[in-house]
């Protein structure tokens, strides 16, 4: 289930999912590669450090082990992760690799907050 709250750091990135983390506003092209379907190309909506959701025109299968290829402000990410949802077009995905969460999502995440609480003129 996903909350809402209204705040003055911004809907999107207090946006929170069923782990209790924040997610940050991403919106970046993504290559997906997928066993069953191929590489399909989408684009992200939003981040946060235990997955990242896209929006895709071809199906994925849910619990499907893919990689990722996006493209944060601190460089570019290939990372393992599971289709852990659907709902229309829209897919979330849990990311499968601790290490690259540690020593890229996290500090995206940290990076985007602070961008993120910047822009909306705090």
């Amino acid at each position: 289930m996903e909350f809402r709250h209204e705040s003055k750091v911004g809907a999107t990135s207090d946006l929170i999912d069923r782990r209790g983390e924040r997610r940050f506003k991403l919106e970046v092209e993504i290559q997906i590669t997928s066993k069953s379907s191929g590489r399909l190309k989408g684009r992200t909506g939003d981040i946060s450090q235990s997955g990242i959701s896209a929006l895709l025109r071809e199906e994925l299968t849910v619990g499907e082990l893919v990689e990722l290829d996006f493209t944060v402000p601190l460089g570019r990410v290939k990372i393992y992760a599971i289709v852990a949802n659907r709902s229309a077009f829209r897919y979330g995905f849990r990311f499968a690799e601790s290490r690259f969460v540690e020593e890229i999502i996290r500090p995206t995440c940290r990076v985007l907050g602070l961008e993120q609480y910047v822009s909306d003129g705090i």
